[in-house]
């Protein structure tokens, strides 16, 4: 077939995603199904979608590219993305595509994909040969026989599969506030939550995909004001919110305080150290101390690795890890067929609360008493090469120090340690650091930040 003008910027390091419909249109959803088929060589595939408006009608095309290239389609309809990776590995699937854009904004869409077992396609693998197919018009010809399509819902397994992480006798009826941003959380948690004892307060649990509350992103302050104001309010125990395709979840204490990624992380590596001692964690490295120092404290082994979700999962099957945790809320799950998911870490801190019959404000106390934060701060360069070069000079400037080069640029001294690492697409750097005290997270926060924008 001729090749097809494609703006190939929308084929990112774990997926595809751009505006709609001047970036992603159906005809170009149907021809990355086309090619999707064509990379796992035809055989049988899920298909799913979150609540965007555009979602419907490009899940509609991708599944009959799908169809077109030979695949057998079941099609589970409106899901998370976590749902996608549950059918896929639950059904011994080919593999899977979600038609997502996750936390976005609503004129954003595109596709999450996996090959067996729900291991994710990546920029270096899977998704470059999609794009190579499309720009150079290599796709293979149709199949002589176009597959099959089926619906299924698989809602009610995937709750008692998430339920199974936990036992949901030992949970205490905490007031519990949660966000669903609009997403896919407004379909899963109810069901979830209805065999537990806790009394929730909901809110923006209807599914509507142009967002009218606030984006469903709550790593941006702004869209968690209802959440932590709700808590406030009512003197809950706990809030949780999920991004648009419920992949990922967020915690705020009773007190309306945001955690941060690497501090659940630490929480949840207690969580599964307590029942299995001795096991294998992975963390990303830009993550506090707190996940190490936790891990070894509770006899687990800690491993620290690059950031990215096709990375994190490859190192949890080699390591036969238990649990694999990053600071933007995505967390994975051995038990889970390696991959992240949004609604077993909410189920485990209830259970770790209701364990240790502490509030999650008292779980983090001794953590916020230890290690002191940056959060990421990003700067932007002239170009990519310049940030290259910013690098190599960090890693000269601190040469005194432990310098790791696994992901960017990490550096350790014994009372303070940062990671500055690029972006994939943009000329971009990315600082996140601690300390043990918060002057000196402060002052070597500025010193940093001082060097990669001078």
């Amino acid at each position: 077939m001729p090749a097809r003008p494609v703006n190939t910027s929308i084929f990112k390091a774990y997926d595809v995603r751009g505006t709609y419909p001047d970036e992603i249109d159906e005809p170009l959803a149907h021809d990355i199904g086309r090619g999707f088929a064509a990379y796992l060589g035809g055989g049988r595939i899920a298909v799913s979608r979150d609540m965007r408006v555009s979602s419907p009608s490009l899940a509609a095309a991708f599944i009959e590219g799908a169809r077109l290239q030979g695949a057998d389609v079941i099609d589970i309809g409106l899901a998370g993305t976590d749902m996608l990776y549950y059918a896929v590995a639950a059904l011994e699937l080919d593999g899977g595509a979600q038609i997502t854009a996750s936390h976005n904004p609503k004129q954003y869409n595109g596709m999450k994909m996996v090959g067996r077992g729900a291991f994710p396609l990546s920029g270096d693998a899977g998704i470059s040969d999609i794009r190579d197919m499309l720009v150079k018009g290599t796709l293979p010809p149709p199949a002589s026989r176009p597959g099959a399509v089926e619906t299924r819902d698989v809602l009610d397994d995937y709750v008692r599969h998430v339920l199974g992480f936990i036992d949901p006798a030992v949970i205490k009826p905490f007031d519990v506030v949660l966000d669903a941003g609009c997403g896919i959380a407004g379909l899963v948690a109810p069901k979830l939550f209805a065999g537990l004892p806790c009394r929730t307060t909901d809110l923006c649990f209807t599914i509507d995909g142009t967002f009218p509350t606030h984006e469903a992103n709550p790593l941006i302050e702004e869209n968690r004001r209802d959440i932590v104001e709700q808590v406030v309010r009512q003197g809950a125990d706990i809030g949780i919110a999920w991004d648009g395709d419920a992949d990922r979840c967020f915690f705020i204490d009773g007190k309306g305080g945001f955690v941060p990624g690497d501090f659940i992380t630490a929480l949840l590596a207690e969580a599964f150290l307590i029942r299995h001692p001795g096991a294998t964690i992975i963390y990303d490295l830009r993550a506090s101390y707190a996940v190490k120092d936790t891990v070894a404290r509770y006899g687990g082994r800690a491993l620290m690795n690059r950031v990215g979700h096709a990375f994190i999962k490859r190192r949890m099957r080699e390591e036969n890890a238990i649990f694999g945790g990053e600071v933007t809320g995505h967390y994975y799950f051995r038990d889970n067929f390696y991959a992240d998911n949004g609604f077993i870490p909410a189920m485990l801190i209830l259970e770790l609360m209701s364990r240790k019959g502490q509030t999650l404000e008292a779980l983090l106390a001794p953590l916020h008493e230890q290690y002191f934060i940056s959060g990421e701060i990003n700067t932007k360069l002239a170009s990519m090469e310049a940030a290259t070069a910013k690098l190599a000079g960090l890693a000269a400037r601190y040469a005194d120090a432990t310098v790791y080069q696994m992901d960017g640029v990490s550096v350790e001294y014994p009372d303070w340690h940062f990671n500055v690492r690029p972006s994939n697409t943009e000329p971009l750097l990315r600082l996140n650091l601690e300390a043990k005290t918060p002057e000196l997270m402060a002052e070597k926060r500025d010193e940093v930040l001082a060097f990669v924008r001078s």
